[in-house]
């Protein structure tokens, strides 16, 4: 967009939190501030409104709001239609992914992508699955890569990759039970798990559920928002147990520092999806890259 102030303005109103803003858009605070106050002296109104630490947009925002997401989409419609006219790709791509595939599957092949299209300007989302959907619901990313077995009907979702949960705990100088361990003893340990929301947590919510096991039966010692956490708290606690994505134990497993624990009856498996709108079609930056992505995740 050729206005960076309506730029601030859009990331402001997304996430209603200045402070968030400047993360996202890698500039401090007090720029934000400086870009959102030179709007509402050129339109003569307030945008936000402050009452501690809270912020919501006021009547004047949610009219800009709309009108800048229009600007966004009309300038980067333009921005590709004009490289198109010499085979070129640019303008903004906004990704989204949710956590276990934001660390450990889509940075992999972020740089191939910026070296074939370095015109075009590329922001992921971190976040969980249940927020990814909401993100595209919103209209505030292009296109998502998400886990879980929760569906929305309003989105339409495509194999990306197979994955498969795990149970692992701290590695002991025993090793690795021999034998699956059953399935009511493993849930008898203190188990760390994902947040609500969380794909993983998700799949091993459905595969209990098959067990008539409820999550409210479990001793939870911990809910974590990412996997480096769980993994770091397991090695910290060799009484718990917790199910991570078999992607993310590479490095652990080879320097033993946690190890696998089989159980009896207990399969998690599980998808990685692209996901996007249903109904709508890709923007051609959205299906360039979901085609690198299958291209690269396939060799």
């Amino acid at each position: 967009m050729p206005d960076f102030r309506l730029r601030v303005f859009q990331s402001v109103a997304r996430h209603l939190s200045f402070t968030k803003a400047a993360q996202e858009l890698y500039v401090t605070q007090p720029a934000v501030t400086k870009h959102v106050r030179e709007l509402e002296r050129l339109y003569g109104q307030r945008l936000f409104e402050r009452r501690g630490n809270r912020v919501s947009l006021t009547e004047a925002g949610r009219l800009l709001l709309l009108h800048a997401d229009t600007v966004e989409t009309l300038h980067q419609q333009l921005t590709e239609q004009l490289h198109t006219l010499h085979d070129e790709a640019a303008g903004r791509l906004r990704l989204g992914a949710s956590t276990t595939l934001a660390q450990y599957v889509i940075p992999a092949i972020l740089p191939a992508f910026q070296q074939r299209y370095p015109h075009v300007e590329l922001t992921l989302l971190n976040a969980n699955s249940e927020q990814v959907a909401d993100a595209l619901l919103q209209g505030h990313i292009d296109l998502g890569f998400v886990e879980g077995q929760v569906k929305s009907r309003d989105l339409h979702y495509e194999l990306l990759l197979h994955d498969e949960l795990l149970a692992v705990r701290k590695a002991t100088a025993a090793g690795p039970p021999p034998e699956p361990l059953p399935l009511a003893e493993v849930l008898r340990q203190p188990l760390v798990l994902r947040e609500r929301g969380s794909g993983t947590l998700e799949v091993l919510e459905f595969a209990l559920r098959a067990h008539q096991i409820k999550l409210a039966a479990l001793k939870v010692a911990f809910y974590l928002d990412n996997t480096e956490a769980i993994k770091a708290y397991l090695e910290a606690a060799p009484d718990c147990l917790g199910f991570v994505s078999r992607r993310a134990l590479t490095k652990e497993l080879a320097a033993g520092e946690l190890e696998v624990v089989p159980v009896a009856e207990l399969h998690l498996p599980r998808r990685f999806e692209a996901v996007w709108l249903q109904g709508q079609p890709l923007s051609t930056l959205a299906q360039r890259f979901l085609a690198h992505a299958h291209r690269s995740l396939e060799g």
